[in-house]
Protein backbone atom coordinates (compact mmCIF):
# COMPACT_ATOMS: atom_id res chain seq x y z
CA UNK A 1 0.00 0.00 0.00
CA UNK A 2 1.27 3.47 -0.64
CA UNK A 3 0.22 7.31 -1.14
CA UNK A 4 0.12 7.00 -5.53
CA UNK A 5 -3.07 8.92 -5.24
CA UNK A 6 -5.16 11.20 -3.16
CA UNK A 7 -6.38 9.53 -0.35
CA UNK A 8 -8.72 10.39 2.39
CA UNK A 9 -8.43 10.84 6.39
CA UNK A 10 -9.53 7.14 6.62
CA UNK A 11 -7.45 5.18 4.11
CA UNK A 12 -4.34 7.21 5.22
CA UNK A 13 -4.55 6.47 8.86
CA UNK A 14 -4.89 3.05 7.76
CA UNK A 15 -1.93 3.26 5.41
CA UNK A 16 0.02 4.93 8.66
CA UNK A 17 -0.75 1.51 10.63
CA UNK A 18 -0.22 -0.79 8.54
CA UNK A 19 3.32 0.53 7.96
CA UNK A 20 3.62 1.13 11.90
CA UNK A 21 4.71 4.52 11.73
CA UNK A 22 5.62 5.97 15.29
CA UNK A 23 4.99 9.54 13.60
CA UNK A 24 3.66 11.31 10.58
CA UNK A 25 5.72 14.62 9.04
CA UNK A 26 3.26 17.77 8.63
CA UNK A 27 4.03 20.71 6.70
CA UNK A 28 2.59 23.98 5.79
CA UNK A 29 3.82 26.79 3.25
CA UNK A 30 4.25 30.19 4.96
CA UNK A 31 4.62 33.42 3.43
CA UNK A 32 7.46 33.28 0.99
CA UNK A 33 6.75 29.53 0.46
CA UNK A 34 8.92 28.11 2.83
CA UNK A 35 7.49 24.66 4.39
CA UNK A 36 7.21 24.84 7.97
CA UNK A 37 6.72 21.60 10.22
CA UNK A 38 7.32 18.82 12.32
CA UNK A 39 6.73 15.04 12.86
CA UNK A 40 3.36 14.39 14.37
CA UNK A 41 2.71 11.53 16.90
CA UNK A 42 0.59 8.57 15.29
CA UNK A 43 -2.28 9.76 18.18
CA UNK A 44 -1.73 13.40 17.41
CA UNK A 45 -1.92 12.88 13.70
CA UNK A 46 -4.85 11.32 14.11
CA UNK A 47 -6.74 13.43 16.27
CA UNK A 48 -5.65 16.00 13.55
CA UNK A 49 -7.26 14.66 10.91
CA UNK A 50 -10.59 14.82 12.56
CA UNK A 51 -10.14 17.58 14.29
CA UNK A 52 -7.39 19.90 13.23
CA UNK A 53 -4.57 21.53 15.07
CA UNK A 54 -3.09 24.62 15.94
CA UNK A 55 0.16 25.83 14.94
CA UNK A 56 1.75 29.16 16.37
CA UNK A 57 0.52 31.94 14.09
CA UNK A 58 3.72 33.41 14.07
CA UNK A 59 4.59 31.63 10.68
CA UNK A 60 2.56 34.36 8.93
CA UNK A 61 4.21 37.05 11.12
CA UNK A 62 7.91 36.44 10.00
CA UNK A 63 9.93 36.28 7.35
CA UNK A 64 11.98 33.47 5.61
CA UNK A 65 14.86 34.83 7.90
CA UNK A 66 12.62 34.22 10.83
CA UNK A 67 12.32 38.30 12.17
CA UNK A 68 9.47 39.12 12.70
CA UNK A 69 7.17 41.72 10.93
CA UNK A 70 6.63 45.03 12.55
CA UNK A 71 3.77 46.32 10.25
CA UNK A 72 1.12 43.56 9.77
CA UNK A 73 -2.13 43.20 11.48
CA UNK A 74 -2.94 39.58 11.84
CA UNK A 75 -0.06 39.15 14.11
CA UNK A 76 2.72 39.97 16.41
CA UNK A 77 3.43 41.01 20.07
CA UNK A 78 0.56 42.78 20.57
CA UNK A 79 -1.33 39.34 20.01
CA UNK A 80 1.00 37.59 22.26
CA UNK A 81 1.38 34.67 19.01
CA UNK A 82 -1.41 32.53 19.65
CA UNK A 83 -2.09 29.40 17.91
CA UNK A 84 -3.61 29.31 14.60
CA UNK A 85 -5.95 26.77 13.45
CA UNK A 86 -4.86 24.48 10.70
CA UNK A 87 -6.60 21.70 8.81
CA UNK A 88 -4.75 18.76 7.42
CA UNK A 89 -5.34 17.50 3.78
CA UNK A 90 -5.12 14.07 3.39
CA UNK A 91 -5.61 14.29 -0.90
CA UNK A 92 -1.86 15.59 -0.25
CA UNK A 93 -0.20 12.81 1.49
CA UNK A 94 2.93 11.65 -0.29
CA UNK A 95 5.76 9.08 0.34
CA UNK A 96 8.95 10.84 1.87
CA UNK A 97 10.85 8.19 0.35
CA UNK A 98 13.88 10.47 0.88
CA UNK A 99 13.39 9.52 4.78
CA UNK A 100 12.17 5.26 3.91
CA UNK A 101 8.65 4.86 5.02
CA UNK A 102 7.82 8.10 5.91
CA UNK A 103 4.75 9.89 5.34
CA UNK A 104 4.64 14.01 4.39
CA UNK A 105 1.12 15.75 4.54
CA UNK A 106 0.09 18.95 3.86
CA UNK A 107 -1.83 21.42 5.82
CA UNK A 108 -3.77 24.97 5.44
CA UNK A 109 -4.49 28.07 7.63
CA UNK A 110 -8.52 28.21 8.74
CA UNK A 111 -10.39 30.32 10.92
CA UNK A 112 -9.24 33.72 11.04
CA UNK A 113 -6.10 33.12 9.33
CA UNK A 114 -7.43 31.52 6.15
CA UNK A 115 -8.43 34.72 5.22
CA UNK A 116 -3.97 35.39 4.71
CA UNK A 117 -2.97 32.00 4.14
CA UNK A 118 -1.21 31.40 1.29
CA UNK A 119 -3.22 28.18 0.11
CA UNK A 120 -6.02 29.11 1.50
CA UNK A 121 -6.18 32.61 -0.86
CA UNK A 122 -5.18 30.30 -3.83
CA UNK A 123 -8.55 28.31 -3.25
CA UNK A 124 -10.83 31.19 -3.05
CA UNK A 125 -9.63 32.11 -6.59
CA UNK A 126 -10.56 28.87 -7.58
CA UNK A 127 -13.55 28.68 -6.00
CA UNK A 128 -14.29 32.00 -7.83
CA UNK A 129 -13.20 30.72 -11.17
CA UNK A 130 -16.18 27.73 -10.19
CA UNK A 131 -18.39 29.91 -9.67
CA UNK A 132 -18.11 31.35 -13.17
CA UNK A 133 -18.43 27.92 -14.57
CA UNK A 134 -14.46 27.03 -14.86
CA UNK A 135 -12.25 24.36 -14.12
CA UNK A 136 -8.25 25.06 -14.67
CA UNK A 137 -5.68 23.29 -15.44
CA UNK A 138 -1.86 24.84 -14.15
CA UNK A 139 1.63 23.73 -14.24
CA UNK A 140 5.19 25.29 -13.07
CA UNK A 141 8.71 24.88 -14.92
CA UNK A 142 11.67 25.72 -12.44
CA UNK A 143 15.05 27.06 -13.35
CA UNK A 144 17.63 26.41 -10.61
CA UNK A 145 21.11 26.64 -9.53
CA UNK A 146 23.23 23.31 -7.99
CA UNK A 147 26.61 24.00 -6.67
CA UNK A 148 28.88 22.30 -5.27
CA UNK A 149 28.33 23.92 -1.89
CA UNK A 150 27.11 23.07 1.77
CA UNK A 151 25.22 25.40 4.11
CA UNK A 152 28.26 25.75 6.12
CA UNK A 153 30.67 26.84 2.57
CA UNK A 154 28.59 29.52 1.55
CA UNK A 155 28.40 31.13 4.41
CA UNK A 156 31.98 30.96 4.94
CA UNK A 157 32.62 32.27 1.76
CA UNK A 158 30.15 35.23 2.21
CA UNK A 159 28.03 33.65 -0.65
CA UNK A 160 30.42 35.04 -3.19
CA UNK A 161 33.13 33.00 -5.38
CA UNK A 162 30.66 30.14 -5.25
CA UNK A 163 31.24 26.50 -6.87
CA UNK A 164 28.48 25.72 -9.87
CA UNK A 165 28.14 22.42 -10.39
CA UNK A 166 29.21 22.46 -14.15
CA UNK A 167 31.04 25.13 -15.36
CA UNK A 168 29.99 27.07 -18.78
CA UNK A 169 26.93 27.89 -20.61
CA UNK A 170 25.51 24.10 -21.68
CA UNK A 171 21.81 24.87 -22.82
CA UNK A 172 19.81 21.66 -23.38
CA UNK A 173 23.39 20.06 -23.07
CA UNK A 174 23.38 15.97 -23.82
CA UNK A 175 26.73 16.06 -22.56
CA UNK A 176 26.05 17.50 -19.15
CA UNK A 177 22.64 15.53 -18.32
CA UNK A 178 24.95 12.43 -19.68
CA UNK A 179 27.93 12.68 -17.17
CA UNK A 180 25.40 13.59 -14.70
CA UNK A 181 22.87 10.86 -15.82
CA UNK A 182 22.37 9.28 -12.00
CA UNK A 183 21.86 12.91 -10.26
CA UNK A 184 19.00 13.44 -13.32
CA UNK A 185 17.63 9.75 -12.72
CA UNK A 186 17.32 9.84 -9.12
CA UNK A 187 15.72 13.55 -9.33
CA UNK A 188 12.86 11.95 -11.95
CA UNK A 189 12.45 8.94 -9.40
CA UNK A 190 11.87 11.33 -6.36
CA UNK A 191 9.28 13.22 -8.54
CA UNK A 192 7.02 10.33 -9.46
CA UNK A 193 7.34 8.84 -5.97
CA UNK A 194 6.13 12.11 -4.45
CA UNK A 195 3.46 12.86 -6.83
CA UNK A 196 5.26 16.00 -8.19
CA UNK A 197 6.12 14.00 -11.56
CA UNK A 198 8.90 15.80 -13.79
CA UNK A 199 7.85 16.19 -17.56
CA UNK A 200 10.96 17.55 -18.70
CA UNK A 201 14.32 18.33 -17.02
CA UNK A 202 17.24 19.70 -18.75
CA UNK A 203 19.73 22.30 -18.37
CA UNK A 204 19.66 25.76 -18.73
CA UNK A 205 22.27 28.19 -20.12
CA UNK A 206 24.27 29.29 -17.50
CA UNK A 207 26.82 27.25 -14.76
CA UNK A 208 25.17 24.58 -13.40
CA UNK A 209 21.60 25.92 -13.81
CA UNK A 210 19.34 22.87 -14.75
CA UNK A 211 14.97 23.34 -15.73
CA UNK A 212 12.67 21.50 -14.66
CA UNK A 213 8.71 21.16 -15.73
CA UNK A 214 6.50 19.77 -13.57
CA UNK A 215 3.10 17.67 -15.76
CA UNK A 216 -0.16 19.63 -15.71
CA UNK A 217 -2.51 18.38 -13.34
CA UNK A 218 -5.78 20.71 -11.20
CA UNK A 219 -4.36 24.18 -10.68
CA UNK A 220 -4.46 23.29 -6.62
CA UNK A 221 -2.56 20.20 -6.80
CA UNK A 222 0.17 22.72 -8.83
CA UNK A 223 0.79 24.73 -6.42
CA UNK A 224 1.10 22.03 -3.87
CA UNK A 225 3.46 20.11 -6.72
CA UNK A 226 5.25 23.54 -7.33
CA UNK A 227 6.22 24.01 -3.04
CA UNK A 228 7.03 20.23 -2.48
CA UNK A 229 8.93 20.34 -5.56
CA UNK A 230 11.30 22.73 -4.91
CA UNK A 231 11.39 21.70 -0.91
CA UNK A 232 12.13 18.38 -2.40
CA UNK A 233 14.73 19.43 -4.55
CA UNK A 234 16.98 21.32 -1.54
CA UNK A 235 17.15 18.48 0.46
CA UNK A 236 17.77 16.37 -2.67
CA UNK A 237 20.56 18.62 -3.39
CA UNK A 238 22.26 18.77 0.01
CA UNK A 239 21.87 14.95 1.21
CA UNK A 240 24.46 14.46 -2.12
CA UNK A 241 26.34 17.01 -1.00
CA UNK A 242 25.21 20.10 -3.39
CA UNK A 243 23.33 22.93 -3.18
CA UNK A 244 20.02 23.88 -5.11
CA UNK A 245 19.00 27.79 -5.21
CA UNK A 246 16.12 28.97 -6.43
CA UNK A 247 16.70 32.71 -5.94
CA UNK A 248 16.10 34.76 -8.98
CA UNK A 249 19.17 35.93 -9.94
CA UNK A 250 22.23 35.06 -7.48
CA UNK A 251 25.02 36.83 -10.03
CA UNK A 252 24.75 39.60 -12.50
CA UNK A 253 27.28 37.31 -15.09
CA UNK A 254 24.26 35.13 -15.33
CA UNK A 255 20.64 34.88 -16.30
CA UNK A 256 17.92 34.73 -13.55
CA UNK A 257 16.16 31.80 -12.94
CA UNK A 258 12.41 31.69 -13.98
CA UNK A 259 9.27 29.88 -12.57
CA UNK A 260 7.10 30.21 -15.29
CA UNK A 261 3.47 29.33 -15.05
CA UNK A 262 1.39 27.74 -17.44
CA UNK A 263 -2.54 27.95 -17.12
CA UNK A 264 -5.95 27.01 -19.14
CA UNK A 265 -9.37 27.00 -18.84
CA UNK A 266 -11.63 24.27 -18.72
CA UNK A 267 -15.80 24.95 -19.39
CA UNK A 268 -18.68 22.83 -16.99
CA UNK A 269 -18.36 19.91 -19.76
CA UNK A 270 -14.29 19.60 -19.31
CA UNK A 271 -14.12 21.20 -22.65
CA UNK A 272 -11.51 24.22 -23.47
CA UNK A 273 -12.40 27.12 -22.92
CA UNK A 274 -9.20 28.76 -25.26
CA UNK A 275 -8.96 26.77 -28.09
CA UNK A 276 -10.70 27.81 -30.98
CA UNK A 277 -9.00 26.76 -34.65
CA UNK A 278 -11.19 29.22 -36.31
CA UNK A 279 -9.85 31.94 -34.30
CA UNK A 280 -6.50 34.42 -34.76
CA UNK A 281 -4.12 32.74 -32.43
CA UNK A 282 -6.06 29.69 -31.46
CA UNK A 283 -7.75 32.09 -29.30
CA UNK A 284 -10.98 31.92 -27.94
CA UNK A 285 -12.71 35.32 -26.79
CA UNK A 286 -12.47 33.94 -23.17
CA UNK A 287 -8.74 33.20 -23.53
CA UNK A 288 -8.97 36.48 -25.31
CA UNK A 289 -10.25 38.41 -21.61
CA UNK A 290 -8.55 36.34 -19.41
CA UNK A 291 -5.16 37.25 -20.61
CA UNK A 292 -6.62 41.30 -20.97
CA UNK A 293 -7.34 40.90 -16.69
CA UNK A 294 -3.54 39.73 -16.76
CA UNK A 295 -2.04 42.08 -19.14
CA UNK A 296 -4.46 45.02 -17.17
CA UNK A 297 -3.49 44.13 -13.76
CA UNK A 298 0.13 43.02 -13.46
CA UNK A 299 1.63 45.98 -12.55
CA UNK A 300 -0.79 46.71 -9.89
CA UNK A 301 -0.11 43.03 -8.51
CA UNK A 302 3.30 42.36 -9.53
CA UNK A 303 4.24 42.05 -5.77
CA UNK A 304 2.31 38.62 -5.69
CA UNK A 305 4.71 36.93 -8.44
CA UNK A 306 7.58 39.12 -7.98
CA UNK A 307 7.94 39.06 -3.92
CA UNK A 308 11.50 39.87 -2.88
CA UNK A 309 14.13 42.41 -4.16
CA UNK A 310 16.02 40.32 -5.76
CA UNK A 311 13.22 39.35 -8.24
CA UNK A 312 14.01 42.84 -9.70
CA UNK A 313 17.26 42.47 -10.81
CA UNK A 314 15.77 39.68 -12.84
CA UNK A 315 13.35 42.17 -14.88
CA UNK A 316 15.86 44.20 -16.96
CA UNK A 317 16.00 43.53 -20.98
CA UNK A 318 17.74 41.00 -22.87
CA UNK A 319 17.56 38.54 -19.80
CA UNK A 320 14.57 36.08 -20.70
CA UNK A 321 12.10 38.16 -18.57
CA UNK A 322 9.68 41.11 -19.54
CA UNK A 323 9.98 45.08 -18.27
CA UNK A 324 6.37 45.64 -19.09
CA UNK A 325 2.62 43.82 -19.06
CA UNK A 326 2.56 42.84 -22.74
CA UNK A 327 1.52 39.55 -24.43
CA UNK A 328 2.30 37.67 -27.96
CA UNK A 329 1.86 34.51 -29.39
CA UNK A 330 4.77 32.31 -28.99
CA UNK A 331 6.86 35.33 -27.94
CA UNK A 332 9.06 34.83 -25.45
CA UNK A 333 10.16 38.37 -24.92
CA UNK A 334 6.73 39.16 -23.84
CA UNK A 335 5.11 38.71 -20.19
CA UNK A 336 2.71 36.79 -21.29
CA UNK A 337 3.07 33.81 -24.12
CA UNK A 338 0.02 32.62 -25.83
CA UNK A 339 0.99 28.69 -26.74
CA UNK A 340 -1.44 27.68 -29.65
CA UNK A 341 -2.46 24.36 -29.49
CA UNK A 342 -5.16 21.95 -29.72
CA UNK A 343 -7.87 21.88 -27.28
CA UNK A 344 -5.99 20.07 -24.93
CA UNK A 345 -2.92 22.57 -25.15
CA UNK A 346 -4.24 25.79 -25.96
CA UNK A 347 -3.09 27.69 -22.95
CA UNK A 348 -0.95 30.85 -21.30
CA UNK A 349 2.26 31.26 -19.86
CA UNK A 350 2.83 33.58 -17.01
CA UNK A 351 6.55 34.40 -17.52
CA UNK A 352 6.82 37.46 -15.29
CA UNK A 353 7.64 35.11 -12.31
CA UNK A 354 10.77 33.74 -11.45
CA UNK A 355 12.15 30.76 -9.26
CA UNK A 356 11.38 32.52 -6.18
CA UNK A 357 7.89 32.45 -5.40
CA UNK A 358 5.57 31.46 -3.56
CA UNK A 359 3.58 29.19 -6.46
CA UNK A 360 0.19 29.13 -4.26
CA UNK A 361 0.25 33.30 -4.47
CA UNK A 362 1.43 33.58 -7.88
CA UNK A 363 -0.52 31.18 -9.04
CA UNK A 364 -3.91 32.70 -7.00
CA UNK A 365 -2.15 36.36 -8.76
CA UNK A 366 -2.59 34.59 -12.40
CA UNK A 367 -5.57 33.28 -12.57
CA UNK A 368 -7.22 35.68 -10.51
CA UNK A 369 -6.34 38.83 -12.80
CA UNK A 370 -7.38 36.63 -15.25
CA UNK A 371 -10.75 35.88 -14.22
CA UNK A 372 -11.15 39.45 -13.94
CA UNK A 373 -10.85 40.18 -17.33
CA UNK A 374 -13.17 37.46 -18.16
CA UNK A 375 -15.90 38.98 -15.74
CA UNK A 376 -15.11 42.25 -17.47
CA UNK A 377 -14.74 41.52 -20.87
CA UNK A 378 -11.44 43.07 -20.68
CA UNK A 379 -9.77 43.36 -24.43
CA UNK A 380 -6.16 43.47 -24.43
CA UNK A 381 -3.91 45.33 -26.60
CA UNK A 382 -2.80 44.44 -29.73
CA UNK A 383 -0.24 41.16 -29.25
CA UNK A 384 3.73 41.96 -30.04
CA UNK A 385 5.23 40.53 -32.69
CA UNK A 386 9.06 40.49 -32.73
CA UNK A 387 10.98 42.28 -29.87
CA UNK A 388 9.22 43.23 -26.91
CA UNK A 389 12.26 44.51 -25.85
CA UNK A 390 12.75 46.66 -28.83
CA UNK A 391 9.60 48.55 -28.43
CA UNK A 392 7.51 51.22 -26.87
CA UNK A 393 4.89 50.24 -24.94
CA UNK A 394 1.77 52.85 -22.84
CA UNK A 395 3.02 53.73 -20.06
CA UNK A 396 -0.13 51.77 -18.29
CA UNK A 397 2.12 48.56 -19.19
CA UNK A 398 5.07 49.39 -17.31
CA UNK A 399 5.86 47.03 -14.41
CA UNK A 400 7.30 48.62 -11.00
CA UNK A 401 10.69 48.44 -10.63
CA UNK A 402 11.30 47.74 -7.02
CA UNK A 403 9.43 45.68 -4.35
CA UNK A 404 8.62 48.45 -2.36
CA UNK A 405 7.07 50.43 -5.47
CA UNK A 406 5.17 47.38 -6.54
CA UNK A 407 3.90 46.98 -3.01
CA UNK A 408 2.64 50.29 -3.01
CA UNK A 409 0.62 49.25 -6.12
CA UNK A 410 -1.19 46.16 -4.60
CA UNK A 411 -1.97 47.73 -1.32
CA UNK A 412 -3.99 50.55 -3.38
CA UNK A 413 -5.60 48.09 -6.00
CA UNK A 414 -9.05 48.20 -5.40
CA UNK A 415 -9.59 45.09 -8.27
CA UNK A 416 -7.19 42.82 -5.94
CA UNK A 417 -8.84 43.47 -3.06
CA UNK A 418 -11.84 42.35 -5.05
CA UNK A 419 -10.93 39.29 -6.41
CA UNK A 420 -8.05 38.22 -3.76
CA UNK A 421 -9.71 39.90 -0.23
CA UNK A 422 -8.81 42.88 1.25
CA UNK A 423 -7.52 40.99 4.62
CA UNK A 424 -5.37 39.55 2.28
CA UNK A 425 -4.15 42.25 0.29
CA UNK A 426 -3.31 44.31 2.96
CA UNK A 427 -1.32 41.44 4.78
CA UNK A 428 0.53 40.37 1.36
CA UNK A 429 1.46 44.17 0.82
CA UNK A 430 2.72 44.73 4.68
CA UNK A 431 5.01 41.93 4.47
CA UNK A 432 7.00 42.99 0.81
CA UNK A 433 7.41 46.34 2.08
CA UNK A 434 9.26 45.11 5.35
CA UNK A 435 11.41 42.76 2.81
CA UNK A 436 11.97 45.94 0.99
CA UNK A 437 12.81 48.24 3.95
CA UNK A 438 14.89 45.04 5.32
CA UNK A 439 17.04 45.23 1.87
CA UNK A 440 17.29 49.30 2.28
CA UNK A 441 18.84 49.02 5.55
CA UNK A 442 21.90 46.79 3.51
CA UNK A 443 25.00 48.04 2.90
CA UNK A 444 25.89 46.12 -0.76
CA UNK A 445 29.52 45.10 -1.94
CA UNK A 446 28.74 47.26 -5.22
CA UNK A 447 28.61 50.13 -2.58
CA UNK A 448 31.46 49.03 -0.83
CA UNK A 449 33.29 48.71 -3.73
CA UNK A 450 32.81 51.96 -5.40
CA UNK A 451 32.60 54.53 -2.41
CA UNK A 452 34.49 53.15 -0.11
CA UNK A 453 38.09 54.12 -1.50
CA UNK A 454 36.92 57.04 -3.82
CA UNK A 455 34.04 59.35 -2.20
Amino acid sequence: MSTTGPMNAKDLLALVDARGLTHVKVGVADGDGVLRGKYMSRDKFASALEKGFGFCDVVLGWDSNDQLYDNVSFTGWRTAFPDAALRLLPETARDLTLEGDMIFVLAEFTGDAEAVCPRGTLRRVLDRAAGLGFSIKAAAEFEFFLFEETPHSVRDKGYRKLTPMTPGFFGYSVLRSGVHAELYADLLKLGQDMRFPIEGLHTESGAGVLEAAIEVCDALEAADRAVLFKTMTKIFAQRRGLMASFMAKWSKDWPGQSGHLHMSLLDKKGRSAFHDPDRPGGMTDVMRWFIGGQQALMPEILAMVAPTVNAYTRLIPGFWAPTEATWGVENRTCALRVIEGGPKSQRVEYRVSAADINPYVALAAAIGSGLWGVENRIEPDAPVAGNAYAMKHPAKRALPRSLGEAAARLSRSKPAKEVFGAAFVEHWAATRDWEQREFDKAITDWELSRYFEII
